[in-house]
């Protein structure tokens, strides 16, 4: 829809979660797209009504990591809703970072709980690690360094490092308790809207290219599951579904 009205010139920023930059680059060109990432948290209620939950971090950058002009104009426009805003030469590194903390949020929203509560109960951390785990040693074998924020440690999580990671997760649990945003883009749309989730779009693209590495990522694969569980009606939110990755990552 939107490529017949792009210009001689003109670009596309994706400022979706995920790895979306890929399938737009494949349809337009990587010379007419730009990467962008953002973390803060915001919840689309009606139109012309949005919650705008909390300041977080958020970078643009050339997908090859080329400092641009428009990628400079992109930044200064950003800068206006983040003061702390950054133009990067890495933003596969934020969008991987990314998919690491979005691979957490996606749990959490297996749950009725808040993602600050979802995160902190002790009971449930393997899960959360093996899930940050898998996901930054894939985004080692694509050969992607990704970068922290808001908390997430990806060293921390790529070498199963006990004490980075139980360090990460608190400070992920204090930054999400600080916001109006309690819960995921996810739980809402399983919850409030009763529709389905991104979940395929985000999590689901990373099995197959696990595959093609020779990696497993079954903990990644359990909540895929889960969540369509959840989707179709074949269950409900709750801890249990968590207790059920417990028992598959122990």
């Amino acid at each position: 829809m939107l490529a017949p009205h792009l210009s001689a010139g003109g670009y596309v920023v994706s400022a979706q979660n995920g790895l979306n930059e890929k399938v737009i680059a494949e349809r337009i060109g990587a010379e007419n797209t730009v990467g962008c990432f953002v973390n803060f948290g915001a919840d689309w209620l009606e139109p012309g009504r949005i919650l705008y939950g909390n300041r977080a971090a958020v970078a643009v950058g050339e997908l090859d990591g080329r400092m641009t002009p428009r990628v400079a104009e992109i930044h200064q426009l950003l800068s206006l809703v983040e003061p702390e805003a950054v133009a990067t030469d890495n933003i596969w590194g934020y969008l991987w970072g990314k998919m690491g903390y979005g691979s957490l949020l996606f749990c959490t929203a297996l749950t009725p709980d808040s993602m600050s509560d979802a995160m902190a109960r002790p009971e449930h951390r393997m899960v959360y690690e093996r899930l940050g785990h898998e996901v930054m040693k894939l985004a080692e074998a694509e050969g992607v360094s990704p970068l922290g924020f808001n908390g997430f440690d990806p060293k921390a999580f790529l070498s199963a490092d006990p004490e980075g990671m139980r360090a990460a997760l608190e400070k992920m649990v204090a930054h999400n308790r600080k916001t109006a945003k309690t819960h995921s883009g996810i739980w809402r749309d399983l919850a409030v809207r009763k529709r389905k989730t991104e979940i395929d779009a985000q999590i689901g693209t990373m099995i197959p290219l696990a595959a093609s590495h020779g990696l497993a990522v079954p903990a990644l694969a359990k909540m895929v599951e889960l969540v369509h569980d959840i989707e179709d009606g074949r269950r409900q939110q709750s801890s249990v579904l968590v207790d059920e990755m417990v028992r598959l990552c122990s």
